[in-house]
């Protein structure tokens, strides 16, 4: 058993656990944080976690059972919360020191490919009314305002369901807002079969609105699936691969309607048939992806991926509370600058989507063919966007500055969209909106990602919730207000307004100050300089540890 002194940065024996509120921290630490006493003595290399020597009148005052408490900064709380309070636990150091089991579960690509596979499908029909929204007008009989809700709804019911939904993923856990999501995809699809009548305008709506409400459920697991089942190597592309599923089903939304419902406003039947046979086929597919999501959901792998989650699972369910949760997340600053920004460009995208058609059919008209084709452009540029800035942050963990460097190319290329879009050559919008798809869908993971780092520990979930409904609540001011403009003024007035928002969202981005906390964690086990202290594991009942870093306590 090795002593104390035997290995450089074991400053606690064997068997004997440190002081509640301290730390044990090899080599030097922060001047006023490690305590005064000599080099060999008991308390040698501990950092406080109240901020103030150990042998402090202070110190000691909080440290003894009746002593008043001393309130931990921000930081320190998010550490004490990282560490086990029970001063009978042991705590091992040198040789003997327990390492966690931490292992990749093979079914984390079933569970990734099913999601992105039920994610398409939702998203697939939140624009298959939008871009042939002339069809649907003359079908139904109403006018472009009510084909627009059609999408805005999806929007619109993601506000006030995104906090039980979020409460729901953090308590009640990932399988079943899983099949919440697959089934109520599944059920929307099957109603809206219903309404291929002319004066059945109110069951497509209530098909429509099911499926936004499965959305919630949807849209904020991405982060989350990526946390739970996959390791710090591979988590970024593993969000990138489950945001991508969203997008495709946007690309495939922009593709397939054109072809399957062409405009034969004069052959009601035949219109009707075309409609009917997307609504059934949407169906069958809806269909098979809930039943694969029965089979392959699971709450969450054997054994943690990465040292960052086996902390997580390990801190004692009694400690969480979401409403803390969510309080800790709006007092944190770089998160609601992200909060902001997020909103901003992820709404942009949504007005842009939504009101495509009507952009390219004011300038080019009788190009319905062509206006689904450009978003499909757009999307598919998109995602190919997402997976390398996934795969670029997994291989640099450069999170401010790659968030910053794609808002500000999304900003140029929504600006070069805007002032070449009366050219009078579609060709040119093909290659314009490629451009504004890759930068501005790629930005979609990257906030994600970047929200979890800032927000450890906080729940994956809730802070991916909270960055959708701010996208939609952008979402319906923008394509409102930009709607509007269109009508009123033309295109390029509504595009510009949207130019002056994602001006500001630069802005915001470049003012957010970048603290990864996840990766300070996940950074300890690369290194091997570490510390250890034991806990039980609810995952396997096997006894773990926790292992901090020297980098990670510093940067905490």
């Amino acid at each position: 058993m090795a002593r104390p002194d035997d290995e450089e940065g074991t400053a606690v024996a064997n068997g004997h656990p440190p002081a509640n509120g301290y730390l044990p921290v090899p080599g030097e630490a922060p001047a006023g944080k490690v305590s005064a006493e000599t080099q060999n003595g008991p308390t040698a290399g501990c950092l406080a976690l109240s901020g103030v020597s150990r042998d402090s009148p202070k110190a000691t005052a909080s440290g003894t059972p009746d002593g008043p408490k001393t309130p931990l900064a921000p930081e320190e709380e998010t550490q004490a919360r990282l560490l086990p309070k029970d001063p009978g636990e042991e705590t091992p150091g040198g040789e003997g020191t327990l390492v966690p089991r931490i292992a990749l579960s093979p079914r984390r690509f079933a569970v990734l490919l099913t999601f992105s596979a039920y994610s398409l499908v939702n998203a697939f029909q939140w624009i298959q009314y939008s871009i042939i929204s002339n069809v649907f007008e003359g079908f139904y009989n109403v006018s472009s305002v009510h084909i627009d809700w059609l999408s805005m709804v999806y929007m619109l019911a993601y506000v006030p369901l995104i906090f039980p939904a979020t409460w729901l993923l953090d308590t009640r856990g990932l399988r079943l807002t899983a099949l919440l999501g697959s089934g109520l995809n599944c059920l929307g699809a099957w109603i809206k079969c219903g309404s291929v009548q002319q004066h059945l305008f109110w069951v497509t709506m209530l098909g429509q609105c099911l499926c936004s409400v499965a959305q919630v459920f949807i849209l904020g697991l991405p982060s989350h699936i990526a946390s739970v089942w996959f390791g710090p190597k591979e988590v970024s592309t593993a969000c990138a691969t489950a945001v991508l599923g969203n997008q495709l089903g946007t690309a495939v939304g922009f593709l397939l309607p054109p072809v399957l419902v062409p405009s034969t406003q004069n052959n009601t039947q035949l219109l009707a048939r075309n409609i009917s046979t997307m609504f059934y086929g949407t169906s069958a597919v809806a269909t098979l992806l809930f039943i694969l999501t029965v089979i392959a959901f699971k709450e969450k792998p054997q054994y943690p991926p990465s040292q960052a989650q086996a902390v997580l699972q390990d801190s004692p369910p009694g400690e969480y509370s979401y409403v803390k949760s969510i309080r800790n997340l709006f007092k944190n600053i770089p998160f609601v600058l992200l909060l902001i920004s997020y909103g901003i460009m992820t709404g942009a995208f949504y007005s842009v989507s939504t009101l495509l058609n009507q952009m390219i059919l004011t300038h080019y008209e009788g190009e319905e063919v062509n206006a689904g084709r450009i978003g499909l452009t757009l999307v598919l540029a998109g995602m190919v966007g997402s997976i390398l800035c996934g795969l670029w942050l997994d291989y640099t963990k450069t999170y401010k500055h790659t968030t910053l460097t794609v808002y500000i190319l999304s900003f140029v290329g929504m600006v070069i969209f805007t002032f070449t879009l009366n050219l009078g050559h579609i060709i040119v919008v093909f290659v314009t909106g490629g451009l504004l798809g890759f930068f501005m869908t790629g930005y979609l993971p990257l906030g994600f990602e970047f929200a979890v780092e800032i927000t450890y520990p906080e729940s994956e979930g809730t802070s991916s919730g909270l960055l959708n409904a701010a996208a939609q609540i952008f979402g319906i001011l923008f394509t409102l207000a930009q709607g509007k403009l269109t009508l009123a003024y033309g295109p390029r007035t509504g595009n510009i307004f949207l130019c002056v928002w994602m001006f500001v969202g630069v802005i915001l981005t470049a003012l957010i100050k970048s603290d990864l906390k996840r990766h300070n964690i996940n950074k300890g086990i690369t290194n091997g300089d570490i510390k250890a202290i034991p806990v039980d594991s609810p995952t396997d009942q096997e006894s773990k540890t926790i292992l901090m870093s020297k980098q990670s306590e510093s940067a905490i």
